[in-house]
């Protein structure tokens, strides 16, 4: 790993001009390529304060040995000359957008004689005309079939082309009118082009002109009395319309423009993208993206746009979910690409926004599915499990997780999750949640509930004879212990069983200790392997003091702090920095967010009963009927606190006994402001 210092630009030396630069390898290689409006500014910030930088950047400033750099005249000349160092390069610390899967697009091959519609995945390929692109490949061939009664253009490989050249005769889709039939000769080339060329228009968006043409005829024939003719158009007719309307109208007719819209995490990213054409859903497209360093939302806009518009068709309007930073630089390299305007702008209201809001649905839902495949992967699992193995120094892979998470709202309503990780996978019949007595910050909360837990571990230990009572905390706080049961009653209903693991809920893991008495697996008796707390190194301290408190040497302990992924141990002054690319830290984020989630549901759910509950729900002989004629009469219950017993008297159903009551509970609370 080479020192910083060792390749820092002399003072002076790096120009103040806007420019592109290149961190270089010991072997020369380009590892990284950034623009900057100022050169000297955008370097000396690697420079400056080496530990203030984010952790992945600090990884490629140690692996890198050189810096350059190419000064240019403006900011459009740096965005295109950083485009064309990221393609030459590909560096493997700039950001780099790949397809989640491969996407299939109508292809028309324009480039040859007899011109073929077909579908097409890949790269794509010169004199070639693309729709799309769109989700299946049978949405594809659904449309190709409607439109072959209106436009037979020719769908056969070369291999029949030829044969049925050579034999004079044509293919079923000749005889049934849904080729024109160019192999033997029905039509001649330049015939068969232009109906090649009407079905690129009418895919293209120009479809109004061909269905009113289609119309015209048809009363045409009519009129004629030919109506076997004007039946045959009808049914053309309808095929067009049938076409159009497998594609959504989202927006007026004459918009075209992309809709692009992010989900991300600390680590990836998913970018969907809507094409708009003719105001209708033409297609999409999504790609899944590593993040490198520290980037906002408006520098994975830009990066995504300089990478996938550097070569593809360039609409005039794009609607992004954040602005680049150099949003007019951006729009003017684009416009110019384009040849013709080019604006690049966040929706605010109507249907532009409804239709960015649906795109990031997707963009969520293309991130969830990727998450879920990269961690059904037993062999990825099982290289998580050993990378934080060997990250925490443990003597073997840690195959039962548990993650606690602390969850309030400014210090009130204090709840803690705990949720478990078997072998890589989600235990959620296991899954615990507890209410919080402590008030005095998260790193108290966390020693309560790791005390807490472990304690009930001792104690299942003990009531099976594993645990001798008198090595054990045979003086444990039996109210904890029961409070600590009933937090416990039940897993979330989002994840696992309704009743959860200690009340039958799920399938039970290997070895988990079962109540002889109840048939029914003990709450708290099989320990994990590996505690992690959400936190940095105070947490973690917290965690494990608890656990040396009750004597437990055996479970391993780390905090994982969010803002900058660091992996914290008790006691160590620096943190464990997994890399970026470690299914270790992919697998011990999606813990750590698991138990966020799960602290966050518990939380919401206690919150909302807290705010349900009313001054009046204590008062005896006051019920719901009564306490809503209450609050419809007087508006609220800070102006019937406000009343005298005489006033309430007057709500029908309210005697003297009741008023009185009424006013004792009111006036003997300190206002609060809540509502019934």
């Amino acid at each position: 790993m080479a020192d910083p210092a060792t390749y820092r630009p002399a003072p002076g030396s790096i120009p103040e001009s806007p420019g592109v630069y290149r961190f270089r390898d010991p072997g020369g290689g380009v590892i990284y390529v950034g623009k900057a409006k100022s050169l000297r500014q955008r370097l000396n910030s690697y420079f400056a304060d080496f530990a203030g930088l984010h952790p992945r950047t600090q990884t490629m400033l140690t692996t890198a040995a050189s810096v350059d750099w190419t000064v240019v005249g403006t900011e459009v000349e740096a965005l295109q000359l950083e485009y064309s160092w990221i393609k030459e390069y590909d560096p493997r610390f700039n950001v780099k957008y790949r397809d989640d899967k491969s996407y299939p697009y109508l292809a028309v091959t324009m480039g040859e004689e007899f011109p073929r519609v077909q579908v097409l995945r890949g790269a794509k390929r010169k004199g070639t005309r693309y729709f799309g692109p769109y989700s299946h490949a049978w949405a594809i061939r659904e449309t190709v079939d409607l439109l072959l009664r209106v436009f037979p253009v020719r769908t056969c490989s070369a291999g029949v082309f030829k044969r049925a050249g050579q034999i004079g005769r044509p293919c079923l889709l000749g005889y049934i009118d849904k080729c024109s039939a160019p192999c033997v000769g029905r039509v001649t080339p330049e015939e068969h082009r232009a109906i090649a060329e009407d079905f690129c228009d009418f895919m293209a968006g120009n479809s109004g002109r061909f269905i009113k043409r289609l119309e015209r005829e048809m009363r045409a024939a009519a009129a004629a009395e030919e109506f076997e003719r004007a039946a045959r158009l009808r049914d053309d007719v309808q095929a067009l319309q049938r076409a159009l309307e497998k594609q959504a109208v989202v927006l007026g007719d004459s918009v075209d423009c992309d809709v692009i819209a992010l989900a991300e995490d600390a680590l990836e990213a998913a970018v969907q993208v809507f094409y708009v054409r003719g105001g209708r859903i033409r297609g999409r497209r999504g790609w899944v993206v590593d993040k490198v360093e520290d980037t906002t939302t408006g520098e994975l806009v830009e990066q995504f746009l300089l990478q996938i518009y550097g070569e593809a068709a360039v609409p005039r309007e794009i609607l992004v979910p954040a602005p680049p930073p150099e949003g007019e630089a951006v729009a003017e390299l684009l416009s110019e690409q384009r040849g013709a305007r080019v604006d690049v702008r966040v929706p605010q209201r109507g249907d532009k926004k409804s239709l960015m809001e649906t795109v990031e649905r997707n963009a969520k839902e293309a991130l969830a599915q990727h998450k879920l495949r990269r961690a059904s992967d037993l062999t990825t699992r099982s290289l998580a499990l050993q990378e934080i193995a060997d990250a925490l120094g443990l003597d073997q892979a840690p195959l039962r997780v548990e993650c606690y998470d602390v969850s309030h709202l400014q210090g009130s309503d204090v709840v803690a999750s705990m949720v478990v990780f078997e072998d890589g996978l989600a235990r959620k019949s296991e899954y615990r949640r507890f209410s919080v007595r402590s008030t005095d910050g998260d790193v108290a909360s966390i020693h309560e509930v790791i005390r807490r837990r472990f304690r009930r571990y001792l104690e299942e230990r003990s009531a099976t004879g594993e645990l001798d009572a008198a090595d054990g905390e045979s003086g444990a706080d039996n109210s904890g212990a029961d409070n600590s049961r009933a937090d416990n009653n039940g897993a979330d209903q989002n994840g696992g069983g309704q009743g959860g693991a200690g009340q039958g809920g799920g399938e039970q893991g290997a070895g988990t200790p079962i109540d002889p008495e109840t048939g029914r697996p003990r709450k708290f008796a099989y320990p994990p392997n590996l505690v992690v707390v959400d936190g940095g190194p105070a947490q973690a301290a917290a965690a494990q003091r608890a656990l040396d408190e009750l004597g437990i040497d055996d479970v391993a302990v780390c905090g994982l702090a969010k803002r900058l992924e660091e992996v914290w141990l008790p006691g160590d002054d620096q943190p464990v920095i997994l890399p970026r690319s470690s299914e270790g830290l992919y697998l011990l984020q999606r813990v750590r967010d698991e138990a966020h989630r799960f602290a966050i549901t518990y939380h919401r759910s206690k919150r909302s009963k807290g705010l349900k509950e009313s001054a009046l729900d204590g008062v005896p002989g006051l019920g719901p009927a009564r306490r809503q004629a209450l609050l419809r009469h007087f508006g609220s219950v800070k102006r019937l606190r406000e009343a005298d017993a005489a006033e309430i008297r007057e709500v029908p159903g309210i005697g003297p006994a009741t008023a009185e009551a009424i006013v004792t509970a009111l006036r003997g609370e300190r206002p609060s402001g809540q509502g019934a």
